[in-house]
């Protein structure tokens, strides 16, 4: 299209959407690899890929004869609707402002568009409650200043592009500048090359073009954060976030209830549709406040250190139908490799659903799962803190008399209330034992870092052995026994218990037993393949 041409139809900004998802397609990784965090999993430009997904699938579904004003509306609730972490409900809201500038027009003239993306802009930064300088929200008032600047001038719609990306990459070169975070190690702000890469690949669609790959300069984790720097802050540790409908409530009110439970607050509002996200130490005090407005949905909790993103999504229509009544209690669990799931099945679990780290599940899963089960009531164990709220989405959709759950946040809590489950007492009974038993375990696990970093005061450094007690990073070290002999030199235990992953042979993990037997002859030490992905080890300690 040329810059000249006066007037932008739908087709032209559906266009333009979906070349900013292809672009995230291309470019997620080296955005991903932009983070700050060192445990392996996707983070920021996978969160920005998935949330323009959600807007693609919307958009590809419409006619090419829709207005602008349609196209900006659908990209915007779906927009909300798919956002995944901070970056991706700051993205929601760049669409929520642009579908506001575009709001019942047919047509838009390139000065109208220009404005709505700058609008766009200014709706992303307001959508933070403590805005923070060297994130995504600079380059985003960076991008705005270009865009207004070229807007005023009245020029064509390519060269507001242009201008929005010139300044955008100015502002995101300096971000090390202004977040020491980000400075000790070596790169830019991951959020902020996302927007780039989203108005590049608008650019791309509005041309025709393919969009192109990015070209990171600085390289990451070129330089550790330093001893006496302020380590990453995680006294919030809980990354909250969640979708109210058929919410009445304004931004401000919301704000002013949940501000208070932690910080990163970033609240949307469309029409009855609430999005939040928070960091915060105690997710159900946040849930518990939020589902006063209205019904929760989508709801997604993960452990920052962990770095692990969960969506929970369900469509508009409803898909929950009654349960046959059948009898007894069910066991469902959640397993991340075959050896843990064929474990679970020989200690009683009904049913196995495949999930873990950076893989999970979704609330429809559980529900097939139950409705499509013999059982009349059930307990699931979902083992990993990030699937948690999912199942207690479960537990609301189908009553709390039909379903419970137990918060096993990992391996090892899982198995230990599994071990207490007894098929013949209630659900109620159940309930207490096996959530008595999951307190009573301590939970290890070993990965390998993706990234330099400093993490709870431990400095990382990419390619060693993290080591994971209760999900917290303990330790590092340059072999899984240095990091083994760190794990447990304080330890009372008597016993423990390996399940070793996919990346780990049998007589490997034979010779890590052996290893163990050597520093303290009295522990008694069990291992069991579990094929479990990226953890080489999980452990239960007792």
């Amino acid at each position: 299209m040329s810059q000249n041409k006066r007037y932008i139809t739908g087709k032209q900004i559906k266009d333009m959407l979906l070349g900013a998802y292809h672009s995230f397609e291309k470019n997620y990784q080296v955005i991903n690899d932009l983070n700050v965090f060192p445990v392996p999993d996707g983070d920021t430009g996978t969160n920005m890929m998935h949330t323009m997904a959600s807007v693609a699938r919307e958009l590809s579904a419409m006619s090419d004869d829709s207005t602008v004003g349609e196209i900006g509306l659908a990209a915007a609730k779906s927009a909300i609707m798919g956002a995944r972490g901070n970056s991706g409900v700051i993205l929601s809201q760049l669409l929520r402002g642009i579908g506001r500038g575009l709001a019942g027009k047919n047509l838009a003239s390139n000065n109208e568009l220009g404005k709505a993306f700058q609008y766009g802009v200014l709706f992303s930064y307001r959508s933070v409650s403590q805005p923070v300088e060297g994130t995504i929200l600079t380059v985003a008032r960076g991008i705005a200043k270009g865009a207004y600047t070229a807007t005023r001038n009245c020029e064509g719609l390519e060269d507001i592009f242009n201008e929005a990306i010139r300044v955008g990459k100015l502002e995101l070169a300096e971000t090390p500048e202004k977040l020491p975070a980000l400075k000790a190690a070596g790169v830019v702000d991951a959020g902020g090359q996302g927007l780039i890469a989203f108005l590049e690949g608008c650019l791309a669609g509005l041309r025709g073009e393919d969009c192109a790959e990015i070209k990171v300069t600085q390289k990451a984790n070129v330089k550790m954060q330093a001893d006496d720097e302020e380590p990453l802050d995680l006294e919030f540790p809980y990354c909250t976030e969640f979708i109210v409908k058929g919410a009445n409530v304004d931004k401000k009110t919301v704000v002013s209830a949940i501000e208070g439970f932690g910080n990163s607050l970033i609240v949307a509002v469309v029409e009855d549709i609430v999005k939040v996200h928070i960091h915060s130490k105690n997710p159900g005090n946040v849930l518990n406040t939020a589902q006063q407005w209205g019904t929760l949905h989508d709801i997604k909790i993960e452990n920052m250190v962990d770095q692990h993103e969960n969506r929970i999504f369900s469509d508009d229509e409803e898909f929950i139908q009654t349960p046959v009544k059948r009898s007894g209690v069910g066991i469902i669990a959640v397993a991340a490799g075959d050896g843990v799931a064929k474990i679970m099945r020989d200690l009683g679990a009904a049913e196995i659903i495949s999930g873990g780290q950076s893989m999970n599940p979704p609330v429809e899963d559980f529900v097939n799962a139950i409705e499509n089960g013999e059982y009349e009531q059930y307990i699931i164990l979902p083992n990993n803190k990030n699937i948690i709220l999912a199942a207690d989405q479960v537990k609301k959709m189908l009553g709390d008399s039909n379903v419970n759950y137990v918060s096993t946040a990992n391996l090892a809590q899982g198995m230990a209330a599994l071990f207490n489950f007894n098929p013949e007492s209630s659900l109620e009974e159940n309930y207490v034992v096996m959530s008595e038993a999951a307190k009573s375990v301590t939970s290890g696990a070993v990965t390998i870092a993706v990234r330099d970093s400093v993490v709870n005061g431990v400095q990382v450094h990419k390619g060693e052995y993290l080591g994971l007690i209760n999900d917290k990073i303990f330790c590092t070290g340059l072999s899984v026994k240095a990091v083994l002999d760190k794990m447990l030199e304080d330890g009372d235990y008597e016993l423990i218990t390996l399940y070793y992953g996919e990346d780990i042979t049998k007589d490997e993990a034979e010779e890590i037993v052996e290893h163990l037997g050597e520093i303290n002859e009295d522990w008694e030490i069990e291992l069991f393949h579990g094929g479990q992905p990226l953890y080489p080890l999980l452990m239960s300690m007792e």
